[in-house]
């Protein structure tokens, strides 16, 4: 057995990234490389649609991809961005469904893919696994319910607050006594994920910067300047 080229195979391969199967030796990883494919997207391109039949989840190598659906009167509404290491998919896991959102890259991504039988395999036989994926699944529940509850209860400005925080925990990175938010989605983006126009997304933000809260710097990067106060909004 060549053991100095599997360890290679396991070490080049996307799969090695990824959190969820770092638990996995050598023999194991080589076990999820075989059932895993590979597939590259444009910035851009619609990864799946509202309706499609979900039969594998796709992990996120490099890239960005936002989660979203229409609203009744057609208006874009985003639910999440995923990012390097998030799985995009449908929440039921081991069946094939309709996929219940639309995913598209907002990046050039790299993703590796894996059917749903194949995951149900994996954590059949690796339980801390399976623990990790339900983990994970959860995670984004609870994240949804409360993007809706944000979005029904709370005024633009909590709204405007919330959809920054959330890019700090994301995006974010300390510089001094500051936070640095690198942006990759638009402020159209930004607008369709708290349900806002991007013209109010504009105005709100310019807002907050008066108050010193934020220094915009450029369209693809906001500084946060008082975080405390962002939270107590």
């Amino acid at each position: 057995m060549n053991t100095a080229g599997n360890s290679n195979m396991c070490k080049g391969h996307c799969a090695s990234g990824i959190p969820l199967f770092y638990n996995l030796d050598c023999t194991e990883l080589l076990e999820v490389v075989k059932a895993i494919g590979s597939r590259e997207v444009k910035k851009g391109d619609v990864i799946f649609q509202e309706g499609g039949i979900s039969n594998s989840l796709c992990f996120i190598n490099e890239g960005k991809v936002k989660l979203y659906k229409y609203t009744k009167d057609g208006k874009e509404q985003i639910l999440s961005i995923l990012s390097k290491n998030d799985f995009v998919g449908d929440l039921e896991l081991l069946k094939e469904s309709p996929h219940k959102f639309n995913a598209e890259a907002i990046e050039d991504c790299k993703l590796c893919i894996i059917t749903k039988d194949e995951m149900k395999t994996l954590m059949m036989n690796n339980p801390e696994m399976g623990i990790k994926i339900l983990e994970s699944v959860a995670e984004k529940l609870s994240q949804m319910e409360e993007l809706i509850q944000n979005l029904a209860t709370n005024d633009i400005d909590a709204r405007v607050a919330y959809l920054l925080i959330e890019l700090i925990e994301k995006y974010g990175h300390r510089k001094d006594d500051n936070i640095i938010i690198e942006l990759s989605i638009t402020r159209e983006d930004m607008a369709n994920y708290i349900g806002v126009t991007r013209e109010t997304m504009s105005r709100k933000l310019r807002k907050f910067e008066d108050d010193g809260i934020i220094q915009l710097d450029g369209m693809k990067r906001i500084i946060v300047l008082n975080e405390e106060k962002l939270k107590l909004m």
